[in-house]
């Protein structure tokens, strides 16, 4: 073989491995479009200081209650030492100066850990309760 068909052949080959490559990189790490559903089916309900609710149903493919619920933007708070505090459900904030929080239930009982430690499973059903202290 002839030093100038050496020369196409690697040049050839260094492309075909480059194209490789940069597939492969792209795969891997292509913007991934928001998942629409998912696998495990859960229920929020939302009752208000006014005692009206709002119930949610969502799909998602998230461990934790956090996420579930960021993915449908229903959450917003403030990031502690212990996980986020929720103070927003729902687009609606609860009233410091009137010593009210969001209180979190699974199923009718007042949770023990927050939105960031609660596991989610299909088929649970959450509430966030407005109280006062």
């Amino acid at each position: 073989m002839s030093k100038k068909n050496k020369k196409i052949l690697f040049g050839v080959l260094g492309l075909v491995v480059a194209v490789v490559v940069l597939a492969l990189l792209y795969i891997n790490f292509r913007p991934q479009p928001k998942d629409a559903g998912g696998s495990k089916t859960i229920t929020l309900t939302v009752v208000f200081a006014d005692e009206s609710t709002k119930e949610f149903t969502i799909k998602t493919n998230e461990d934790f209650l956090r996420g579930a619920l960021e993915q449908e933007n229903l959450i917003a708070g403030d990031e502690s030492d212990w996980g986020l505090y929720v103070k927003t459900v729902a687009g609606v904030t609860a009233d410091d100066s009137a010593n009210q929080y969001w209180a979190l239930y699974i199923g009718d009982d007042y949770s023990q850990t927050g939105v960031d430690t609660t596991p989610v499973n299909d088929g649970d059903s959450f509430k966030f309760v407005i109280e006062s202290y």
